[in-house]
């Protein structure tokens, strides 16, 4: 018995996005079932080192590139990014066949503890609770971690839920946020092998 050598292979979930507004010039390029590798250059320090975190938790390959106009403050930056970000995984699932949909995770660093649940339910709704005990983390301000989010739930059709449940350094806090966003993301993304090719809904679309 021969084995066919045209056996079907699953189709590859990369995406590449670009938004160029008078505020901003961006670029993301993603693979959503990669091994983590990140190229971020975003001119803001402690944002790239949150989106990486987004790739290495979220063994998400990532490559976001942002010139903005942070002469004004990071405000456009991270919310574009986070709008880039979700069209560019909204175009790498497609249809949303197979996948697990939903995703949950509990992460702490030192003192601070966050949960973030996520469902790829195809309505966008973000719900954060985040007492930064900061405004600033380096030149982040950390008002656009919702910026952020927010950004991203609007155009990935996603519903996330986001909780800081301890947390005394603004750090340490945003750090478990994106975090546990990133793992949940993972989880989400996952291809469900007993539903591989089935939609995640009684409705039949997502």
């Amino acid at each position: 018995m021969t084995l066919s050598s045209t056996a079907s292979l699953p189709a590859a979930r990369t995406a590449e996005v670009s938004r160029n507004t008078a505020e901003t010039r961006i670029t993301v390029k993603l693979n959503l079932d990669g091994a983590g590798q990140a190229s971020l250059s975003t001119g803001i320090g402690f944002f790239d080192h949150m989106l990486d975190q987004i790739a290495r938790h979220g063994l998400i390959d990532l490559d976001i590139h942002a010139v903005g106009d942070l002469h004004i403050d990071g405000h456009h930056t991270v919310e574009d990014v986070g709008i880039t970000l979700g069209q560019a995984v909204a175009q790498a699932v497609g249809d949303k066949k197979g996948l697990r949909r939903y995703g949950h995770a509990y992460v702490p660093l030192d003192e601070a503890l966050s949960r973030v649940v996520i469902d790829f339910s195809g309505r966008p709704g973000l719900v954060m609770n985040v007492p930064f005990k900061s405004g600033m983390i380096g030149t982040f301000d950390s008002q656009l971690a919702y910026e952020f989010f927010q950004g991203f739930v609007n155009h990935a059709f996603v519903t996330l839920h986001i909780d800081n449940l301890k947390g005394e350094n603004a750090h340490h806090q945003a750090e478990t946020v994106f975090k546990a966003f990133a793992r949940a993301l993972r989880m989400a993304l996952e291809i469900d092998p007993r539903a591989a090719n089935v939609i995640p809904s009684t409705k039949g679309s997502l």
